[in-house]
């Protein structure tokens, strides 16, 4: 996680549900810097009473390419520049990349990699051992922008897989079990709306706390694209996913290929939502499951009443 406001929410919502355990967490560049990013994770677990949870410190650049920071829509510190205290802790001292590795190694087939911010750490953890993503039962990305969608539709930017397109194009023709792409196409539109905003802030459990103290800089980003005060949920929804996949009311399997236009890179499934052919040439590459649409609202209510219920 590159743990900036929406990382910090799927941490809560994690956190929240009885029927997931956090095992680890690797911080990565993007959002903010990457001891920024590992600073947030902490803060966000002893939040919630999982100061127990090492947080491993990854990758502070990408691979081959400069970073690039997203602070105008989380904030210098990723939280929304709100003063939160430091946390108690400290980072692990392990690389989030050999984190990665041994804990596939200690517990194969057991664990779900979530990854919701620049496949850095995905990416030298491939470099360091090439079947590492076989032993995870699943991995899910927050990233990607599904098929390409019909002429005059544009996506969101593709965040995660522009800040680092080398390593995404190493997780997406790495052998591995199962990997779903969680993409912009479906993220961006699972909105917080007004209403869900102003029942996390009546509440007073520590996660709606949490959440309503960061949210206000999210907020302000997205009011200039629509004039409300609302939000997308883009990684909170991975992590619905990842849990509970009955949110994806559609599915495509296919190769996804990161392609670059010079400019942003995106990972497109390689094919048209209208059906017609494409005309790049197709890398091969194993099938990625791709969330084609979802249950926004369902995943919606369900995300409030869980950061509020006591």
């Amino acid at each position: 996680m590159d743990v900036g406001i929406d990382d910090a929410l799927a941490i809560l919502y994690l956190a929240a549900r009885e029927d997931a355990e956090i095992v680890a967490l690797g911080a990565v560049h993007g959002n903010c810097h990457a001891h920024d990013s590992a600073v947030n994770a902490l803060r966000v677990l002893e939040a919630v009473g999982l100061g127990d949870v090492p947080v491993a410190l990854g990758g502070a650049a990408p691979i081959g390419q400069p970073v690039a920071l997203a602070s105008f829509v989380h904030g210098y510190d990723g939280l929304g520049d709100v003063g939160l205290p430091l946390p108690a802790g400290d980072a692990s001292g392990e690389h989030a990349a050999d984190q990665l590795v041994r804990l596939s190694l200690e517990a194969p087939g057991e664990l779900d990699l979530l990854a919701v911010g620049p496949l850095t750490n995905l990416g030298l953890a491939l470099q360091r051992d090439p079947e590492v993503l076989t032993r995870y039962r699943s991995v899910v990305i927050m990233g990607g922008s599904g098929p390409y969608p019909p002429a005059g539709v544009l996506r969101e930017v593709d965040a995660n897989i522009d800040h680092d397109a080398i390593a995404a194009a190493l997780v997406f023709a790495a052998p591995r079990r199962e990997l779903v792409m969680v993409g912009v196409n479906v993220t961006t539109p699972a909105i917080l709306d007004e209403a869900a905003v102003e029942a996390l802030a009546a509440s007073d459990t520590p996660a709606a706390r949490l959440a309503s103290a960061i949210l206000p800089f999210y907020l302000g980003f997205y009011q200039h694209k629509w004039g409300r005060r609302i939000c997308c949920l883009h990684d909170p929804l991975a992590a619905g996913v990842l849990v509970q996949p009955d949110y994806v009311s559609a599915w495509r399997e296919g190769p996804v290929n990161v392609i670059t236009d010079g400019y942003l890179s995106r990972a497109w499934l390689m094919e048209r939502e209208d059906g017609g052919a494409i005309v790049q040439p197709v890398e091969p590459a194993p099938a990625t499951r791709v969330a084609a649409s979802v249950d926004a609202d369902a995943f919606r209510d369900e995300f409030v009443r869980l950061l509020t219920a006591s």
